[in-house]
């Protein structure tokens, strides 16, 4: 299709902060083709659709960085734990009764609801990437999955056939190296995951210093911080990234920074399970690509980019003491440049002709978002859900004005995932 917008503000995040304040863009089939001030009138081009944008705000679609969507399963299931008793004693257990099928439909719940909150791609860990990736490429939703390896589920043999195949699946899926976390791997799997990276010079991702215990766990049993005991192995040879990253040492860090890895901040989350407020200042004083993530909706429980936004920069404010600090143009970079960095999305990451077209709409005519001081600081500041007016993903408007166009009605999606829960609960 070709798709006409005007009378637009745009933030392309190509130059600094700066809005086109009367700016048109086009998209043909999944490609930007112009941005910029109004073309000439004698310019005749023929389109399928041309959207009065009236004023309201053009931006590249945020990145979640790290989510596990089917999880919508346990939203409000398992809350008010600390993290380690959540995961044991409620999460796994309910996750092992999870089959392909079910992570099929309850990823396209967490799939609608990324893009009410402009979400246009996800980083995505969860057990069945066969589903995960037929449930994004039915929505045409991006997804980039990574890998979950532990003691229990997964294998490295699965990782690389993984690896291999969904690298070449369908223009809307990629897949990273990845595992669990330090403390659900044996030394073995670990070394075999740090042997992938060395074959395939690719990136690793993983959990990595999310709680205090288990950071203070892995010392008794490696001497070391999960991030220097990982580094020791050989496993950010080739960059990658850590979620949460809450308890970093400052050797910690050094490596994050010679390694040339992104961190995950997942502020609703590490909040919600009391397990600490991560250095972000810290961590762009080093030059750290950070990026933004929700983590799952059973420990969230919702999947909005405006909640975390606001929490980046209110905690980091907190943490140092210092207002100044995680700003909000700061913030919305890692919402979208720094969480396409992170997922390796360089494609998409800001509106400029030859880019991919994942485009949210940003409703300026809301009362929070008036009157129009400072347009970033609105969204970071003042901005919500409701703000979200249009998603688009590779070209194709999948969310408009409370609408879906994702191959399934919404009633379907809702009555399937409650069955799901329920079957479960009552197993």
């Amino acid at each position: 299709m070709k798709i006409r917008f005007y009378n637009a503000r745009i933030l392309t995040m190509a130059d600094q902060f700066n809005v086109i304040e009367d700016g048109e863009l086009w998209v043909e089939g999944n490609r930007i083709t112009y941005v910029g001030e109004p073309k000439n009138s004698e310019i005749q081009m023929v389109w399928d659709r041309q959207i009065d944008v009236n004023k309201n705000l053009l931006m590249p679609g945020f990145k979640n960085a790290h989510t596990h969507s089917a999880m919508t399963f346990l939203r409000s299931y398992a809350d008010d734990l600390p993290l380690l008793e959540w995961l044991n004693q409620q999460i796994f257990p309910m996750e092992a009764k999870l089959n392909g099928e079910h992570i099929y439909h309850l990823s396209k719940l967490a799939i609608m609801e990324y893009l009410t909150s402009g979400i246009t791609a996800n980083f995505d860990m969860y057990l069945t990437p066969d589903t995960i990736a037929l449930a994004s490429k039915d929505c045409g939703y991006r997804t980039v999955m990574v890998g979950g390896l532990n003691n229990f589920t997964q294998s490295l043999e699965l990782i690389e056939e993984w690896y291999n195949k969904y690298n070449h699946y369908n223009e809307l899926i990629s897949f990273m190296l990845g595992f669990h976390a330090e403390y659900t791997n044996s030394k073995e799997l670990l070394k075999g995951m740090a042997g992938l990276s060395e074959k395939y010079q690719a990136p690793v991702y993983t959990h990595n210093s999310e709680s205090l215990e288990e950071v203070n766990e892995c010392i008794e049993r490696n001497g070391m911080t999960p991030t220097a005991y990982l580094d020791s192995l050989g496993m950010f040879n080739y960059g990658g990234g850590g979620y949460h990253c809450i308890h970093m040492t400052d050797e910690d860090l050094k490596i994050f920074k010679e390694r040339g890895l992104s961190v995950v901040t997942n502020p609703g989350s590490n909040l919600k399970l009391a397990s600490g407020i991560a250095p972000i200042h810290r961590m762009m004083e080093l030059g750290i690509n950070v990026a933004i993530g929700t983590d799952g909706p059973a420990s969230n429980n919702c999947l909005d980019m405006f909640r975390e936004m606001f929490l980046v920069t209110g905690l980091a404010k907190i943490k140092e003491k210092n207002a100044a600090v995680a700003g909000a143009n700061q913030v919305i970079y890692m919402a979208t440049v720094g969480g396409a960095k992170a997922m390796g999305l360089n494609d998409c990451d800001t509106l400029e002709v030859g880019k991919l077209a994942d485009i949210i709409m940003i409703d300026l005519n809301w009362p929070n978002m008036q009157p129009i001081n400072n347009i970033t600081k609105n969204i970071v500041y003042s901005g919500s859900k409701q703000n979200v007016k249009m998603t688009m993903v590779n070209g194709k408007i999948l969310y408009e004005d409370g609408k879906f166009d994702i191959g399934v009605s919404t009633e379907e999606v809702y009555e399937t995932a409650n069955s799901i829960i329920k079957g479960f609960v009552g197993s």
